[in-house]
């Protein structure tokens, strides 16, 4: 067991952002911790390879995705707990950053009430990296003074409110999980009159089976049948989009000149 840091006979706990997917996002101070854990409790979104940071841990899969359980997460906050009095410094390595839409902050308050020591790394964020990486800004002057990230899917399965108000405004929508709700999402946007506005889809961000949609939210829904685009994407709505086309056409026309 390390005891390094260690203030509490429970463990520590420390909730660990992935980033986006490619194993080079990682932030330093993320894979210091790896390389420092006893024990590893990693997502479904997380890339394996980073795993190759854990010289002494134990590594358990603890990966949600829609459908498919490996634990629940009650489950998974009383891993931690048994993890921290067993092992140590545990860490959690989530996908992205933990505190958006990650859940790191009810894991951390569980382990906090359970006695363990905890700590934070933050990691790039899905929801503005993936779409930074297809030379899509969320905001730019002239185009969008703001942005909106929602899930779109609340506790109980239904499509976020959030949509809804998001739709009526000029900010750049970005949204997670919101690839079964498709149909739902280019209903709300078309019923504010945005039927031509630009959407982006982009699957599997930063990993080397990434794919993109660029389309209107009137034709997004063919785009994704043509190009297969499922989950889990980014799906990002606004005049920010037109950037990715507009750099490219001007980077071929410099280059033909």
């Amino acid at each position: 067991m390390s005891t390094e840091n260690l203030h509490s006979e429970n463990g520590k706990l420390t909730v660990v952002g992935a980033g986006p997917g490619d194993v080079d996002l990682i932030t330093i101070k993320g894979v210091k911790a790896l390389e420092a854990a006893d024990a590893v409790l990693y997502d479904a979104l997380v890339n394996p390879d980073l795993l190759n940071y854990c010289k002494q841990a134990e590594l358990l899969y603890v990966g949600k995705r829609k459908g498919c359980y490996a634990y629940q997460q009650e489950e998974i906050n009383d891993l931690i707990v048994q993890y921290g009095k067993s092992h140590g410094h545990v860490i959690r390595l989530k996908g992205g950053d933990p505190f958006v839409f990650g859940r790191g902050a009810e894991e951390m308050m569980y382990a906090a009430q359970h006695g363990m020591d905890v700590a934070m790394v933050p990691g790039l964020s899905a929801s503005v990296s993936v779409p930074a990486l297809q030379n899509i800004p969320v905001t730019k002057r002239g185009s969008s003074e703001s942005f909106w990230v929602i899930t779109a899917t609340t506790k109980e399965h239904k499509l976020s409110n959030d949509v809804f108000t998001a739709a009526k405004s000029n900010a750049t929508v970005v949204i997670l999980m919101g690839m079964h709700k498709l149909n739902q999402i280019v209903e709300v946007f078309t019923a504010e009159g945005k039927a031509e506005c630009p959407i982006a889809i982009i699957q599997n961000g930063t990993r080397a089976e990434e794919n993109i949609g660029i389309a209107t939210i009137k034709t997004i829904e063919r785009v994704v049948t043509e190009k297969g685009l499922g989950a889990p994407s980014i799906i990002v709505i606004g005049d920010v989009v037109n950037h990715r086309a507009n750099l490219l056409g001007l980077q071929q026309k410099l280059n033909v000149i």
